[in-house]
């Protein structure tokens, strides 16, 4: 272990300037590991820190904060309960979060309408079945969705707008569909917004999203007379060039009923991996505050960076250029999880140290720098002892609690360190144990981790008491209470433009998936139940229509080329499934489809690579007849 530190801590002291060095961090890492990290990775001398955020839900904290002055969600569990309806955009729950699923079912059996908003129908939403329940043991089935808008992919913002338009048109007969009094003392721009949604025509509107008129007026239908509305969303909503415009459009909606502030209703962007909000709350973030900054100086004596470091993309590209000696992961599995395979490939190669702190082996460990070291680390579920004193991590879910982590599991070797001792080790190693940061007393106990967090961290008064407590605690949240931390103090209406994307003859728009055997990059088996598939991942799910018109046959065998900016990439060997999926469009699976996602597409303002928004092309494979 010290000659792993010592070879990591002599890299980085051999660098020119700090900012050659890169420091990735994914969602599994607790708070009080990823509070190390930015912290160590400041005193280095660098904001690089891009984490998962930048590729998943950074649209999401890009557009929240600019509209509501919070970059995270502002629901609780209990709003679901309260609610009169949840709008499911961009999300499969039952695929992706399956634990919100009963949440949901609590939430259809209080009353709450559901309209799900997808291009793929959702099993899990449509038929639902709860095992862990009596009716679901015998096969008693319950719909949860009371209306299903397929809508073409990124056609969302289209449809909300098209939604908005109408019950506009109705609040100006009755003036009652708005909540005015809301709008008037709580928010900036409506008059503005308004004029923009009349510029709009309801025929192209109904033309880019995919959705009939009589669809959205169903859906016009069941928010008119509702105020308690809580919008849901995940990487349907955040991986297109126009995100950030079509979830200030979601916020728009909520804004004009009065939806947010209140029991019952608001925002609640999904996050999939357990602490990936945690990791930002803690400051693994590479454009840091002024506050955040100024706190660190002031706790911990030492001046950080104050200029942006590079997000994932920037990371990748900056690997490529050769502009980064050492790259360091705390967790993830950042070859699979990133876009255009094969260039972020080439991006690590050139470094001359990479390092993986990893509690599995995964396909990142296999592409390396000129020099590379896997750091085994223990997982959650992990016993972590320390002088006969048990310690215990936290993490922050998608609803701001904080709640403590204790692992249970002997490890697999008395060798293996925390997260924690990995990162306090090569700090020391860098830094040397006299330094301005006490890692001694931080590698001790976890307390002292979290006494620092207490003392750096806004909303984590009490954190020792509080995190003991079984249901932990819920983080301030301005927006919960109706209070926007906003420049102009109160909650902004955004003005959104679509991005058309018009698509050649022989080209398709293809959106990345997941299946139900699946965790992020983590794939447990080859069967998907929910969508038929077995056995098998290299699939491409397409509209029969185009099937026929491409004369392509179910079981077909065809290679997927994309040609951004002038380059050639391909995914080969993928088979053809007719699916009830919009014309035009197709769906694939992540990470398998990755190779096809362009390193230059993202989305405006918060750089995500655009997953969802990926224009192909199939060319079928020739079998040989001999």
């Amino acid at each position: 272990w010290q000659a792993a530190f010592d070879l990591i801590a002599n890299n980085l002291k051999t660098l020119d300037s700090p900012d050659k060095a890169v420091f990735y961090t994914s969602g599994r890492t607790s708070n009080e590991a990823a509070f190390l990290y930015q912290l160590f990775v400041r005193q280095y001398g660098t904001n690089n820190l891009p984490d998962c955020s930048n590729m998943c839900h950074e649209s999401s904290g890009v557009a929240l904060s600019e509209s509501l002055g919070i970059g995270k969600g502002s629901v609780t569990l209990e709003d679901f309960y309260k609610a009169e309806v949840i709008l499911i955009i961009g999300q499969n729950p039952g695929t992706n979060h399956p634990r919100m699923l009963s949440a949901l079912q609590k939430a259809k059996e209080n009353g709450a309408t559901i309209i799900s908003i997808n291009p793929l129908p959702e099993s899990g939403l449509l038929a639902f079945n709860n095992p862990q329940t009596i009716k679901g043991a015998i096969g008693i089935k319950s719909r949860l969705t009371d209306l299903f808008l397929q809508v073409s992919i990124n056609g969302d913002l289209a449809l909300i707008l098209a939604i908005e338009k109408m019950l506009k048109a109705r609040d100006k007969e009755s003036n009652n569909v708005f909540d005015h009094a809301f709008i008037k003392e709580n928010t900036f721009g409506y008059d503005k917004w308004s004029e923009h949604i009349d510029t709009f025509d309801m025929d192209y509107l109904v033309a880019q999203s995919g959705i009939t008129l009589e669809q959205i007026s169903k859906a016009a239908d069941l928010l008119e007379n509702k105020n308690k509305i809580i919008a849901c969303w995940a990487m349907g909503l955040t991986q297109h060039k126009n995100a950030v415009d079509t979830i200030k459009e979601v916020v728009n909606l909520l804004l004009v009923k009065g939806s947010i502030g209140k029991p019952g209703a608001g925002t609640c962007p999904v996050r999939g991996h357990s602490n990936v909000q945690g990791d930002r709350t803690m400051g693994i973030i590479e454009k840091p505050s002024a506050a955040l900054l100024q706190s660190i100086e002031r706790n911990f004596g030492f001046t950080p960076p104050q200029h942006h470091g590079y997000d994932v993309v920037e990371s990748i590209k900056a690997m490529h250029e050769g502009k980064i000696g050492v790259f360091i992961a705390m967790g993830g599995n950042f070859l699979s999880a990133t876009p255009d395979t094969l260039y972020t490939a080439k991006a690590l190669q050139r470094c001359q140290l990479t390092v993986q702190i990893s509690t599995k082996l995964n396909r990142s460990h296999l592409i390396t720098g000129k020099e590379a070291l896997i750091l085994p680390a223990l997982g959650r579920s992990d016993q972590d002892n320390i002088e006969g004193s048990q310690m215990f991590v936290s993490c922050e879910n998608s609803m701001g609690i904080v709640q403590m982590s204790k692992g249970n599991l002997k490890p697999l070797n008395p060798l293996i360190k925390s997260e924690v001792a990995i990162i306090c080790g090569i700090a020391e190693a860098v830094f040397g144990t006299s330094g301005k940061v006490p890692w001694q007393m931080y590698i001790s106990h976890y307390d002292h981790i979290r006494n620092a967090i207490e003392q750096t961290i806004p909303g984590f008064d009490r954190y020792n008491e509080k995190v003991r407590n079984k249901n932990g605690f819920a983080l301030p949240n301005a927006a919960r209470v109706g209070i926007f931390n906003t420049k102009t103090e109160k909650a902004n209406f955004n003005i959104g433009h679509i991005n058309e994307i018009k698509l050649q003859q022989d080209e398709y728009l293809m959106m990345t998936i997941r299946s139900h055997d699946q965790f992020n990059t983590t794939i447990y088996g080859l069967n998907d139940r929910y969508r038929g598939i077995t056995n098998e991942r290299r699939v491409i799910f397409m509209n029969e229509d185009d099937m026929r018109q491409a004369n392509l046959y179910s079981g077909d065998i065809v290679d997927l080329y994309n040609f951004d900016g002038g380059t050639t990439r391909v995914a080969q060997t993928f088979v053809a499934v007719p699916f009830n999926i919009p014309k035009s469009c197709v769906a694939t699976y992540f990470p398998e489809t990755n190779v096809l996602v362009p390193i230059g597409s993202t989305a405006d303002k918060s750089n995500t690579p655009t997953s969802k928004s990926v224009v192909i092309k199939i060319i079928k494979q020739v079998q040989n007849q001999s």
